[in-house]
């Protein structure tokens, strides 16, 4: 409700001098939405026991309309006090009763201490804001299939105030007592169910009671008219929501009894029940991430966990991975919240371990730990390893820089050092130690010392040097094993331990060292031993005398984070027996070691080439097949990078790993799930003029694969190939695959497949698509990036001083805008393209931190990339 211009004139008159007087005092903030630590340290200081009543006023328009009344209590009243408000239109301001004219830059209100009590206070808020469309905020999406509209809110790490007036920081939890009014047509979730739904019309007023005290970035607003199923298997409600138009392609099943085991799960790991009243999971689109942890109302993206097809066993692992992730953080992250941002590292890095912890709990995923050390472990160590590597645990400047260290070593390094770390410790006395935390931490705010001091009380250890070498030390240490044999039996035996020169702590690790034998029927363990190592060299007396084996492993079943050194006898022993190795996670490794050795300049790309052709054709394994397509992938990727005088070496590879692809999709199809990862891995590898004409003629059914279903997603999979190809008629069967799928995953992945063509015409269509922001922000994302493949390095070099040129504008748009303009770094596989971006950054252009972080990195990469292809016959 707007205040009458007579009430404006007369709070004004009475406010207007101390507001003068105090729009410079606001405890050094700056202007932006954005609040440093010492500034929210002092806001915390002195605001205590906040609780909220939000009001909302939902039409499904492109603005929304709301009240918030903060109640709160104030140390002291000697200086001014901000209260967050993103981009409003603030329309009412009553601090405790009083009626005045909002002291308001568009990103806080300033409220003047004159008008606030030593004691309790209360602030009323009206105002008017429009819809975010990037994700943030209380986002709106117009579904283009039905027109209907729905909303849903992201509030992480400091977006709640762009959705209401909000002490926006972790450390300030509160309750929240939430009214909504919408259509009646639609369903109202967030952290409560409802408590009545009163019918007004064509509206529908819903009511909801306060909440547990959360965070503001763990309070979450959804509505529209969401598909809703329910379940009542587990102690808990359970309900999942989505659009309408996508309720078809969602399996609540899966979902339910994956939640279900989970719930039982944590309960019974954390001894503690779950915190809140019921568990809502809700499917969105356009979202920014994975997964967001809402307080009893969990958001999915849809683009990860909706598919046109039955979903694959490797759709349904990631599926209840990340709804085990996120269901860890209900405790972990809800029940107890880091006090400021530098602690998002753990939570994210718990939630990672014991998600991967229950989900090796369902049987059809009992090999989680294999695919952890496939996927996020070695992405862990790839960050690790660049010149912009970070500690886990780093300041945290402002609610800014939240994210900018959001990365594998946050998650998956962190998760694999508290791993290791439950190894030295004892992984019951683990346990104990984590539910003491939060049993003591309960609906509070704690700190990383707070969990390290209850597991040094669980485990009576000082844990401070390994907090120091873990923690607060970057860089990913090697271990090698270093042995000598007189006859067939061990003389000398130890491990060494090395770091790089810039980062040369040497950190404890407990790991199991295995010695296998080598004939022509496989690999075949021989012994298994537990060791600690610290230091440069540990000695292991108790292998003197045993017998010589053919190939050592110092990492044996993952236990350890550190990345592992072959010794020449056991890496040739890999080489030639890679298929024969009985141990899955061990055939994992090795095939991961001789990867690396391709990265750090040991084995040449042609050679492990060569023995992927021989050896991929052999494995059954569902998870190592996956990994091995990613290396594939990423082979491919170098060759389309190589300079021209590799050229007739490149395609015979090319054509090798797409006509490989092809015969290991055909010859898998008693495996449903095998044969769909290398259908999938040739519509990415294809290659040459048969493979084109054989996708053109799998669309049109003159063609098919025996066993296998070319559903939706992957007809627009072939599309973009074909498209990236430049085959010909590509372009017109975008046309006609968006008139069968006008979806919105159909118009996204049309984008996908346009932005590909190798046309300079569209490249520059959608860079200055980009410039101007003329098109929603998902369609930019987008764009962004698939726009330069590998194999346009031509297409990507015309355009890259104007990129360049850009970069500063579009990392001025915002942390989210940026993380994915940071795709558009040029990037060439040449010495010319690392001094591009070296020059760039010797001009000293104004970037974030985030942005100068991503052309350190690419510039890396491109310089490994040189080193790779260079090596190429």
């Amino acid at each position: 409700m707007k205040l009458s211009s007579q009430i404006w004139v007369a709070a004004a008159a009475l406010t207007l001098a101390s507001c003068a007087a105090t729009t410079s005092s606001t405890g050094g903030r700056d202007g932006t939405p954005y609040i440093s630590a010492e500034q929210a340290a002092a806001r915390s200081a002195r605001v205590s026991n906040v609780s909220y009543e939000l009001d909302f006023s939902l039409t499904g328009e492109r603005e929304f309309s709301a009240t918030s009344t903060v109640t709160f209590d104030l140390a002291d009243t000697l200086s001014p006090l901000t209260l967050d408000l993103n981009q409003a239109r603030v329309t009412g301001l009553v601090i405790n009763g009083a009626k005045v004219y909002p002291n308001y830059n568009g990103s806080y209100l300033v409220l003047n201490p004159k008008l606030l009590s030593s004691g309790q206070n209360r602030i009323e808020v009206s105002f008017v804001r429009p819809h975010s469309t990037n994700g943030e905020g209380l986002h709106r999406f117009e579904d283009p299939v039905d027109g209907k509209v729905y909303l849903y809110s992201h509030f992480e790490p400091a977006a709640a105030q762009q959705m209401f007036a909000v002490f926006d920081q972790p450390d300030l939890k509160a309750s929240y007592k939430v009214k909504v009014k919408a259509p009646a047509d639609w369903q109202v979730i967030t952290t409560m169910r409802e408590t009545s739904v009163t019918d007004e019309g064509n509206i529908k007023v819903w009511d909801f009671p306060a909440t547990p005290k959360l965070s503001p970035y763990n309070f979450s607003l959804h509505a529209g008219p969401y598909q809703v199923w329910q379940d009542s298997r587990a102690k808990y409600p359970m309900r999942l929501f989505a659009r309408q138009s996508i309720a078809d392609k969602v399996n609540p099943e899966d979902w339910f009894r994956y939640t279900a085991l989970g719930i039982d799960y944590f309960e019974g790991y954390f001894g503690i029940p779950y915190p809140f009243k019921k568990y809502d999971q809700l499917l969105v689109p356009d979202f920014l991430y994975g997964a967001m942890e809402n307080a009893a109302a969990i958001t999915f993206s849809e683009s990860g966990f909706v598919s046109s097809g039955e979903m694959s066993l490797k759709q349904k692992q990631s599926l209840a991975g990340v709804i085990m992730h996120e269901m860890a953080h209900q405790w972990f992250g809800d029940l107890v919240t880091m006090k400021w941002w530098n602690g998002l590292w753990l939570n994210e890095s718990f939630a990672s371990l014991m998600g991967t912890m229950a989900l090796e709990k369902i049987p059809e995923f009992a090999h989680a730990w294999q695919s952890f050390y496939a996927g996020g472990k070695q992405r862990a160590y790839t960050q690790d390893s660049l010149v912009t590597t970070h500690p886990i645990e780093v300041p945290v400047p402002t609610s800014g820089n939240a994210f900018d260290n959001i990365d594998a070593i946050t998650y998956q390094k962190g998760a694999a050092s508290l791993r290791q770390l439950s190894i030295l410790l004892g992984q019951e006395t683990f346990r104990r130690g984590v539910a003491s935390y939060l049993n003591e931490f309960s609906y509070r705010n704690a700190t990383l010392d707070d969990f390290i001091q209850s597991l040094a009380r669980a485990s009576g250890k000082d844990l401070s040097q390994w907090t120091q070498d873990w923690l607060y030390q970057p860089g990913v240490n090697h271990v090698q094993a270093e042995f000598d044999c007189e006859g067939d039996v061990i003389s000398r035996f130890s491990l060494l331990q090395s770091a790089p020169a810039e980062y040369p702590v040497l950190r404890e690790q407990k790991v199991q060292l295995a010695l296998f034998d080598a004939d022509r029927h496989g690999l075949h363990r021989d012994r298994v031993v537990e060791v600690t190592f610290k230091g440069a060299k540990t000695e292991v007396p108790s292998l003197i005398g045993k017998h010589c084996p053919k190939l050592v492993y110092p990492n044996y079943q993952d236990w350890g984070y550190v990345k592992v050194n072959l010794d020449a006898r056991s890496f040739e022993t890999a080489r030639s027996h890679l298929a024969r190795a009985e141990d899955p996670l061990l055939r994992a490794m090795l095939w991961q070691s001789l990867w690396d050795s391709v990265e750090d300049g040991k084995l040449p790309l042609q050679d492990f080439i060569a023995t992927a052709l021989v050896n991929a054709p052999k494995e059954q394994d569902l998870q190592i097949s996956n990994q091995i397509i990613d290396k594939l992938k990423r082979s491919a990727d170098y060759l389309h990078s190589a300079p021209a005088a590799s050229g007739k070496f490149t395609q015979k590879a090319l054509l090798a790993l797409s006509q490989m692809s092809l015969r290991r999709a055909m010859e898998s199809r008693g495996n449903s799930e095998l044969q769909g990862n290398w259908f999938d891995a040739y519509v990415s590898l294809a290659y040459g003029g048969e493979a084109i004409g054989h996708l053109d003629e799998l669309l049109d059914g003159a063609s098919r694969i025996q066993g296998l279903e070319i559903d939706q997603d992957r007809r627009w999979d072939i599309i973009a190939r074909l498209n990236r190809l430049d085959a010909i008629g590509a372009e017109r069967r975008i046309r006609d695959e968006l008139a069968r799928d006008s979806s919105d995953s159909g118009q996204k992945a049309a984008i996908r497949a346009k932005v590909q063509r190798p046309d300079a015409s569209i490249k520059r269509q959608w860079l200055g698509k980009i410039a101007a922001g003329s098109e929603p922000f998902p369609k930019l994302r987008i764009a962004m990036y698939s726009l330069y493949p590998p194999e346009q390095q031509l297409l990507a070099q015309a355009s890259s001083d104007e990129r360049f040129a850009m970069l500063t504008e579009l990392d001025a748009r915002g942390p989210v805008f940026a993380r994915s303009a940071a795709t558009l770094i040029p990037s060439s596989c040449s010495a010319e393209g690392v001094a591009a971006i070296s020059d760039y950054l010797a001009a000293k252009p104004k970037l974030s931190s985030g942005m100068e972080r991503a052309l350190l990195e690419a510039r890396q990469l491109q310089q490994r990339c040189v080193n790779v292809v260079t090596r190429l016959p």
